[in-house]
């Protein structure tokens, strides 16, 4: 979440937003979490995914070979375009994929419609953490175990704050990733409050989209509405040809069932 390049980060995004809109997206945020941190501690293979001289297909391929069968399809979809893409430092390989972890937890916090409690969470335990330095101690004293810091974290906040607070903040404490847990927080809650200004687009199709069906839509929608979009798609056998689109109140309507209801409410005048 640091310096990215402006060009790669878009070209990542971009794949994670095709893959997204049909992904569990709690669980696509724990695993591009878990492969950040992966790639924290192992720093020869963090090297060689990030080397620019190797070509991106054989580092997708390392990466096939590492992750197949052990996260699911959009995680590894994302993580391969991670690792194809170029970086300044072998440092922004990891940090790429958390900032998209961190995005697909903010998702789903507003699928939720839980995004303002999420935002309000992060602030009033940073505001909690600054204010009682005992537990800003066991929080981040580094020779304290993970497993400890995850169950203080359940102990403290449980069932008192929304699952996607809790994800994100165990995340900052478990693995600080050199930052301070202020300066954590801070990060986070802006990419949180970005989450604001994308559109949720939710997709109607009576067939499932195939990837790319879902890159030229994302494409064409950030176009016509100049800012970025997440897809939900929603596969419902009731729509018969074609697909809609809501964002907000309005609907994009291309399916035959749209056409007829359009055709009775002409004929009804």
């Amino acid at each position: 979440m640091r310096g990215l390049s402006r060009t790669s980060l878009a070209e990542v995004e971009e794949r994670f937003n095709a893959v997204a809109g049909s992904a569990d997206l709690g669980a696509l945020s724990d695993e591009l979490f878990a492969v950040a941190d992966l790639l924290d501690r192992e720093h020869g293979l963090r090297r060689a995914l990030s080397d620019p001289a190797r070509p991106a297909e054989q580092k997708a391929g390392t990466v096939r070979a590492l992750l197949a069968g052990k996260v699911a399809q959009a995680t590894l979809d994302t993580v391969e375009a991670a690792v194809s893409a170029k970086w300044s430092r072998a440092g922004d390989l990891p940090d790429v994929l958390e900032r998209l972890g961190v995005v697909a937890a903010a998702a789903e916090a507003e699928s939720q419609s839980r995004l303002d409690e999420v935002e309000d969470e992060l602030f009033r335990f940073g505001r909690i953490v600054a204010a009682n330095a005992n537990l800003r101690l066991a929080l981040t004293d580094p020779a304290a175990p993970g497993e400890g810091k995850r169950q203080l974290l359940r102990d403290l906040l449980g069932d008192k704050v929304a699952p996607t607070s809790l994800r994100l903040i165990t995340q900052l404490v478990v693995h600080p990733r050199g930052r301070s847990l202020e300066t954590g927080l801070q990060e986070v809650g802006q990419l949180v409050s970005a989450q604001r200004q994308r559109l949720v687009a939710v997709v109607r199709s009576a067939v499932e989209l195939s990837e790319e069906q879902k890159r030229r839509l994302v494409a064409w929608l950030r176009t016509s509405y100049g800012r970025d979009v997440h897809l939900n798609v929603e596969v419902d056998k009731r729509v018969l040809g074609g697909f809609s689109v809501r964002i907000g109140d309005e609907i994009i309507d291309t399916t035959i069932v749209g056409r007829i209801e359009e055709v009775r409410r002409r004929l009804a005048g």
